[in-house]
Parts: C-alpha cells; structure tokens; sequence
C-alpha cells in the first residue's frame, strides 16, 4: 500500500482560525449530539450547526445554551432541506466567518479529540504538492467496532485500503461525515447537489471532484466513530446488514439509479455496483421486514431515478 507522510500540525489550520465545522441534524439522538459539540467545538475556529425542522424539546434545550457561544452559529429551520442543501448552507456560513477549510459532519458521529488538527496538518501538507481537495478519517462504525476501509473502485472489485497512523492513502471517494474540504477546491468543484435530498450526496461530489481533476485522500492517524444504518441483522451467508427504513432505501435506490446516468460517474462503478443494488433489492424486498413496504418504496425510487425526479421523498 502506497502513503504519504502526513506533515506536523504546525502548518495546520488551527482552532483560532482555518477550519470550520458544519453538524446537520434532524430528529438527533440529543446524548449523541451533545457529546459531539463538546467533542468538536474545541478543534475548530467556527462551528455551524443547522437543523432539519426536528420537532423535541430536550433538543430545543440543548441548541438554545449553545446559541449564545462564541464560535458557534446555530440555524433553526422550519422545514426540512435536506441534508445535501443543508450541508451548503451551513458551508456558507463557515466561509462567512472566513476559514479555510470546512469539516463536515453526521449527528451520530464522534471525531477524536485531535481528529481536526490530523486531518488539517495532512490537507496542507498533501496541498503543498499535489492537487488535494480534501481528506477524511479512519473511521469504525460505534455499534461493531468494524473499522471502515478506504476504497479505490475496481472491477470486478473495488481495492479496500486501510492507512497506518503515519500515511495518507488515495481514495476515489471520502463519506460525508468527518471530511475536510479546502474551500477554494470546493468553490471550483461546486456545493453539494441539493436534489439528492440525502444519501449518496458524498458519492456524487467526490465522483465530480475527482472527474475535474482534484483528489481525495484518506488520513490514517484521524480517528473517528461513525454510526451506519439504523440497526444491524445478521443474515446467513450474508454476515452483518446495516438496515434502514423503507424512506432510507427510496432515497438509496433512486439517487443510486441517478448516480448510474451522470456523465462524471466512473462507469467501472456503475458496472461493479449495478450488482449491489439489485442484492440490496432481494435482500430488504424478500428477507427483511416489512418487506412490502421496503419493496414498494426501492421500486418507486428506481422508477423515480431512472425518470430523474429527485428532491424530497414523495409522500402522496
């Protein structure tokens, strides 16, 4: 496995200046998302938290103490952007306060103590000689320990990477949570795409990053926890499935199928990952319940993105 040293931190944006952080919530564990701030507000310089019309009086609680902190911005929306859309408004709420980078991040993630000042020691020093957009953690997922790979897409399959503590390794796509964006490659790549809605929006970006030239790279010594899917079963022969609701899955089959029909998309992906989809299709449509439900929703957004209606779920 190829790396690259990840420089000390003294070139790194520091908390007094350089990073900004942008947490979307909706409907949050508010423990989980209490923890996070307190976790991440000391990293960064500037801290933009926006909300997706969630409806809960502990977490009205929670962003009304921290509404009046110094470095932190907090956005209450009476309707539910999205979180793609989201993400884009609080990014400019970051360059607003004049960072440099952006870190973005998941409610139901939590980032190591010094996970900001790894990550942005190795953004500057990869930057120094290579066209580097952004880099993102090692992350394990909190409820099996399972440390995620970072992936270099293949055919028949994809390379998993794990980096060491001292090496930076290549990726052709970073997750959202925990990712570090320089703000000027993120002005010449463009914001996130707000018609995805949710899911597969950090797919789509680092697809057009890298199409448009840039790179993307997956930081070793950067730790962070990272909760997938809303609960775990085990299935035979199968191992470990991460579920999700019959909403999730719409919003998974269709911006999958979308995905399929954009010109920066790898077509090496789409042949590998065509296969995917249609074992994601048995499996929650035949094995898990409700599987009527499961199926009605990833058929109706198969159709939906193959017909390009994107945007918010259609509940009629």
């Amino acid at each position: 496995m190829s790396g690259t040293k990840a420089e000390d931190s003294a070139q790194a944006p520091t908390p007094s200046r350089g990073v900004g952080a942008v947490i979307v919530t909706y409907r949050p564990d508010v423990a989980a998302l209490a923890a996070l701030i307190e976790r991440v507000r000391p990293q960064v310089a500037h801290l933009a938290i926006v909300d997706n019309a969630s409806r809960d009086a502990a977490l009205d609680a929670l962003l009304t103490r921290h509404a009046d902190d110094a470095g932190i911005e907090v956005l209450r929306r009476q309707d539910n952007l999205g979180l793609a859309a989201a993400l884009n408004l609080g990014i400019e709420r970051v360059r607003a306060a004049r960072c440099d980078a952006v870190l973005l991040l998941d409610q139901d993630s939590l980032p190591a103590p010094d996970m900001v000042t790894q990550l942005a020691a190795a953004l500057v020093s990869l930057r120094a000689s290579r066209r580097a957009a952004a880099v993102g953690p090692a992350y394990r997922d909190a409820r099996t320990g399972v440390a995620a790979p970072f992936v270099r897409i293949g055919f028949p399959l994809n390379r998993k990477l794990h980096a060491d503590d001292a090496a930076a390794v290549e990726a052709d796509f970073l997750i959202t949570s925990g990712c570090l964006i320089a703000l000027d490659a993120l002005e010449a790549i463009g914001p996130m795409d707000a018609r995805l809605f949710i899911d597969n929006v950090d797919m789509e970006w680092s697809f057009r990053a890298r199409a448009r030239g840039w790179r993307l790279y997956g930081i070793g010594a950067a730790a962070m926890e990272h909760r997938l899917g809303d609960a775990h079963r085990r299935l035979p022969l199968l191992g470990a499935v991460a579920v999700h609701g019959p909403v999730r899955l719409y919003y998974m089959m269709r911006n999958r199928v979308f995905l399929y029909r954009l010109p920066h998309t790898p077509r090496v992906w789409v042949a590998q990952d065509l296969p995917r989809l249609c074992l994601k299709l048995a499996i929650f449509g035949l094995l898990l319940a409700p599987r009527r439900a499961n199926l009605r929703a990833m058929l109706r957004g198969l159709a939906d993105g193959l017909r390009g209606r994107l945007g918010p779920y259609p509940h009629t």
